[in-house]
């Protein structure tokens, strides 16, 4: 790969991440304080998500990977985003809000696929590669808070009160349309799908990996995948909201914490699948989950603020030690003919099923514990912590596999 190539490939990688956290971290604090959205409302918005991530397959598997060049539906979905983050600038009431938001993830989650594809199509050697230019989406979703926080200053409570964080999606807007024009200079990726090759749904959504659900500990974890990921939308539905209503300076920056600990901790993986295998990874991963929402009941934006950092900086553990370790887990366990499918099912589980349960969830559990207008916030977190733990008291006792997955990137 050429300096150019590369180049344009990590701005491309920035911006796809950038125009994601520029609005996402902060939304759940939108909501509430512009839209006055209740908890079952909120949790509806941040569902959206989960249909994007559901109805992405199709985008991909019927349009983009059979007719068009990636690099071109990348920049026509970005394009169209960008008019739809416009609306939602502008929408004053949640009844407004809602279809334009839902509109857009349909059309952004489909370009997650997308940038790794037109990165993939030019690499000799992605798992040497590919890195490089990934890590250039963490950097985009840090500088996104970053300038939210520290510039800015759109989430101070002066601001947040005055409604400044509908900002956010023109900044959001105008980076989307910046992708969107730039996509077009990309290298070409052609379709993958040979015209004339049939495709199935079946393909599209991985089920033909649905075999490995025969498999007793494959089928565990395929569970408490989709289990997990209930605690996991109290997190992205919450924290914002969370740390500004408690008082804590600059929350969507010092939230960057836990983009920075995902880099970090991504180095360990190997050395703990070496040493400890793939059953004790994954617990760790878990038992993170139930431990940082404990530290997000009991600490406060006082003198024990640092156990809200501490939080914070556990999500590297929170998600890469389950999400990175599970692709892995699935790689190794489905073979070379189910790899993608697998990975597919995997996904549609996770970010489909698993949240969209878990954004409801959350939703009904804030609203619950809502008087006069205030949260209860440390129930609010009891109740994700809890069921973290359930899930990995579960998993440690049901799961028993004794094969040891390779620990490759």
């Amino acid at each position: 790969m050429n300096s150019t190539t590369r180049i344009k490939l990590s701005f491309m990688m920035f911006l796809e991440f950038f125009i994601w956290g520029a609005w996402f971290v902060t939304l759940g604090t939108f909501l509430a304080t512009n839209l006055k959205a209740s908890g079952p409302e909120t949790g509806s918005v941040f569902s959206t998500q989960s249909w994007g991530a559901i109805i992405a397959p199709f985008i991909i598997g019927l349009i983009a990977d059979r007719y068009f060049n990636a690099e071109k539906i990348l920049g026509v979905l970005h394009i169209v985003g960008a008019i739809l983050m416009y609306q939602m600038y502008n929408a004053t009431d949640i009844a407004v809000f809602y279809p334009y938001v839902l509109g857009y993830m349909i059309l952004y989650m489909p370009t997650l696929a997308l940038v790794n594809s037109v990165s993939f199509n030019q690499m000799q050697d992605p798992e040497k590669e590919f890195s490089t230019i990934r890590i250039w989406g963490t950097l985009g979703w840090i500088a996104a808070g970053l300038l939210i926080s520290y510039f800015f200053h759109w989430d101070s409570q002066e601001n947040t009160t005055a409604g400044l964080l509908r900002n956010t999606f023109l900044m959001a807007g105008i980076a989307s349309l910046v992708l969107g024009l730039f996509s077009f200079m990309l290298p070409k990726t052609p379709p993958k799908v040979a015209k004339g090759e049939k495709v199935t749904v079946s393909d599209i959504l991985g089920l033909d990996a649905l075999k490995l659900l025969k498999d007793k500990n494959f089928l565990i974890f395929f569970v408490s995948s989709i289990l997990i990921c209930i605690p996991l939308a109290f997190y992205y539905q919450n924290a914002n909201l969370f740390l500004s209503k408690i008082g804590v300076d600059n929350p969507t920056g010092k939230m960057t914490i836990g983009q920075a600990s995902e880099v970090i901790f991504l180095l360990f993986i190997p050395i703990f699948f070496k040493k400890f295998g793939f059953k004790k990874t994954i617990l760790v991963g878990m038992l993170a989950w139930a431990v940082r929402y404990i530290l997000f009941a009991y600490g406060n934006a006082g003198e024990l603020s640092f156990m809200l950092l501490i939080g914070i900086a556990l999500h590297g553990i929170c998600y890469d030690f389950f999400f990175v370790s599970g692709q892995i887990y699935t790689n190794s366990k489905a073979g070379e003919r189910f790899k993608s499918s697998a990975q597919g099912l995997i996904t549609l589980a996770t970010y489909g099923i698993g949240m969209l349960i878990g954004f409801m969830v959350a939703g009904q559990i804030t609203e619950m514990y809502k008087v006069g207008g205030e949260e209860n916030w440390k129930m609010i977190w009891i109740i994700p912590a809890g069921i973290a733990f359930v899930v990995f008291i579960l998993f440690a006792v049901l799961f028993n596999d004794k094969t040891k997955p390779e620990a490759t990137a």
